[in-house]
């Protein structure tokens, strides 16, 4: 396998074979993300990633899944993205599972046919960065999207029968936005219907452009409590039609969160509620991690 500059995928692949198809992530251009800002973005040619993924079957006995990185594979064509799996189909018969990162303006350059090719020939899980529901915030990141156009992405995604797993960042929107960021996050979630929901907490990469906002004093890090209380109103104007997997259990959380949304609401909240009153039950920030 050939892996170039730092490999990043979402924690629910940590035992997959990741195989990169592109190099970097096309936007590059949040301010709160430094994961790929020492790489130009490019597509790999097919031909190489086929020849990783011939050599990764001599290596590898079985695969349950594979993660296509980087930052967001799914701006391949569709073309080139259906020869890849076409291959891992052939070499990887036992695969139960191709997943990918997606932008949303990647989701929203694609057909629903299109979507619905790549399901039938193996992707079943897209990973998309929503980052928050409130316009103020996506605009002040950089996202490069707006709410609706996320959302569209997110039921587009769901619609073609792929899953959608859809991560937002806690204290994106410092101490000033909080409740905003909060209150439209929710409204996201409700409208979209995503089959899973991953909740980060904000930490701040030197590398990271936010970074020097933080060091000016012109954006203010959320308290350990402010995040426990921006989730409960996250969780209070969230409400969901069909099983949601609501997790909030990754290494920059102060405080984990495992549940199914509808159902696990209210313990989840009573959860952050005992949280509030007892500060021990918070990780340290000794040992918060990207």
């Amino acid at each position: 396998m050939r892996y170039e500059g730092n490999i990043f995928r979402p924690p629910s692949e940590a035992n997959s074979l990741i195989v990169q198809v592109t190099i970097g992530c096309a936007h590059n251009d949040c301010t709160f993300c430094s994961m790929f800002k020492d790489k130009v973005f490019r597509v790999r040619p097919v031909d190489e990633v086929i020849e990783d993924l011939e050599g990764a079957r001599r290596v590898y006995g079985r695969v349950r899944r594979i993660f296509l990185a980087d930052g967001d594979a799914l701006a391949l064509s569709v073309d080139k993205l259906l020869a890849i799996l076409k291959k891992i189909e052939e070499l990887f018969p036992e695969a139960e599972r191709v997943a990918v990162y997606g932008s949303p303006q990647d989701v929203l350059r694609k057909s629903p046919e299109e979507l619905a090719a790549l399901r039938g020939a193996g992707v079943g899980i897209i990973y998309l960065g929503a980052e928050s529901g409130s316009d103020a915030v996506l605009n002040a990141v950089k996202k490069g999207a707006t709410a609706a156009e996320i959302t569209e992405a997110i039921v587009k995604i769901e619609d073609s029968g792929i899953d959608a797993s859809v991560t937002f960042i806690s204290g994106l929107a410092g101490t000033d936005g909080s409740d905003g960021h909060a209150v439209m996050t929710g409204r996201m979630i409700s409208e979209a219907q995503p089959s899973y929901v991953g909740l980060l907490t904000l930490m701040i990469d030197p590398a990271a452009p936010l970074y020097a906002d933080l060091k000016s004093g012109r954006f203010k890090l959320l308290s350990p409590m402010g995040v426990i209380d921006e989730t409960a109103l996250l969780l209070e104007n969230t409400e969901v039609r069909k099983d949601c997997v609501f997790r909030s259990n990754h290494a920059s959380n102060y405080f984990s969160l495992k549940g199914t949304l509808p159902r696990d609401k209210e313990r989840l909240l009573s959860e952050l509620r005992s949280a509030r009153n007892h500060n021990e039950l918070l990780k340290d920030e000794r040992f918060r991690l990207l």
